[in-house]
């Protein structure tokens, strides 16, 4: 059995593999990156936990908007080389109009344009700065903040790992309940299941965290409704 935590992961083993169970801990989109053919029948050697990222990529930009409701230049840093990001800008221009926010879109594929982006971000007059998971601008993470502390700009995230680094607020799964249930995955082939019969799962529990310190230093003053929201609060 193979046990993978990444969308781009999952493809590459399956490509390796028909044969061999794969259970996906952390993939974004299973059914519209191909991986399966229905969260229900997922057919194949792939099951495990979707982390429904399609439909929460709307909410964060909502959540931005709840923040500030004066919010109306948005820049959004994502990566074009990653397979699922296509459709998350796409869905993000989806929901824009609604919110009467303006996107700034910059495609980041190399550290060396981060910088230029920032450039970009500040001549454009963007308000906050939504940047889409990816492994290289988390490799970068610290770059990446220190560029946004820079410009005063509130940073919107997946992962709690972004305010505990320093980040304004994240909005996204709990990885470590998703990587409890992928073991159940594990279990059940273990025992004889085969993973097409395995339907795959959604996410059960979600984390809101927001950085209280970050938001002293950008002078932000979170909504009393937003902050009854949090999961958890960085003082």
């Amino acid at each position: 059995m193979i046990v993978q935590d990444s969308t781009v992961g999952t493809e590459v083993t399956k490509r390796s593999t028909s044969t061999i169970p794969i259970v996906m801990a952390l993939v974004l989109d299973p059914v519209g990156s191909g991986l399966v053919e229905s969260l229900a029948h997922p057919g194949g050697n792939v099951t495990g936990l979707s982390m429904m990222a399609t439909e929460l990529y709307p909410k964060r930009l909502q959540l931005l908007k709840e923040l500030n409701p004066q919010l109306t230049k948005v820049a959004v840093l994502w990566n074009p080389d990653h397979p699922f990001q296509a459709k998350v800008v796409e869905g993000l221009k989806t929901t824009a109009p609604s919110l009467s926010v303006e996107l700034i879109f910059l495609p980041v594929q190399t550290p060396e344009q981060f910088a230029p982006a920032f450039s970009d971000i500040g001549r454009a007059n963007a308000q906050a700065l939504y940047v889409v998971e990816d492994p290289i601008l988390f490799a970068h993470q610290t770059t990446i903040l220190q560029l946004a502390a820079a410009a005063r700009l509130p940073t919107m995230h997946e992962l709690r790992r972004w305010p505990e680094a320093g980040a304004l607020i994240s909005y996204g799964p709990d990885l470590h309940d998703l990587f409890r249930r992928a073991a159940f995955y594990v279990d059940r082939i273990f025992k004889g299941v085969k993973p097409a019969d395995l339907p795959v799962e959604q996410p059960t529990k979600f984390e809101l965290v927001i950085n209280l310190k970050t938001t002293k230093a950008l002078g932000i003053t979170i909504p009393d409704r937003v902050l009854a929201l949090a999961d958890d609060v960085i003082e």
